[in-house]
């Protein structure tokens, strides 16, 4: 991970305002990153950073917001694709434990390949509070990648 973190950011429905406050909290942070967002999420915190941008009268986010599909349309799939690509540093996924979601099996893959590809990730505030806040957030960082040599050349018995 470079000093710049590649940041993914995904609410589902009931928790948006979580993520709009949280995202209004630590703008000051986020602005110096490459965010990355599913669907609705994306416009949302696009708009959140703007806004404050605006009201302290600062230039122009350097990285702009890279809105991917709606989790639903296949955005958590995408996500999951730059995480096994190594292109997604930490996640911040405000997923709703109340509600079940019409693409359940896709988020559930997403939390799984987070793990597998050992990238840090969050699903509530207060992770997400601890991550950003973390003396490594504000430095190189090298996450020890998982070998699945032993997995990849595995024999298969037909």
């Amino acid at each position: 991970m470079d000093k710049v973190k590649r940041i993914a950011l995904v609410a589902h429905d009931h928790t948006k305002k979580d993520m709009e406050e949280w995202v209004e909290w630590n703008w000051k942070e986020l602005v110096n990153h490459k965010i990355v967002c599913t669907g609705t999420t994306g416009k949302l915190v696009e708009e959140t950073l703007n806004r404050k941008i605006e009201e302290e009268g600062l230039p122009p986010m350097k990285y702009p917001v890279v809105k991917l599909k709606s989790g639903p349309l296949g955005g958590d799939m995408q996500l999951g694709g730059l995480i096994s690509q190594g292109e997604i540093d930490i996640v911040i996924f405000f997923w709703d434990p109340m509600f079940t979601q019409p693409h359940d099996v896709d988020v559930k893959a997403l939390l799984r390949i987070t793990v597998l590809y050992n990238v840090p990730t969050a699903s509530n505030r207060s992770t997400a509070d601890f991550i950003i806040s973390s003396e490594l957030f504000h430095k190189k960082y090298a996450p020890i990648p998982n070998d699945f040599s032993d997995y990849i050349n595995r024999k298969i018995h037909l």
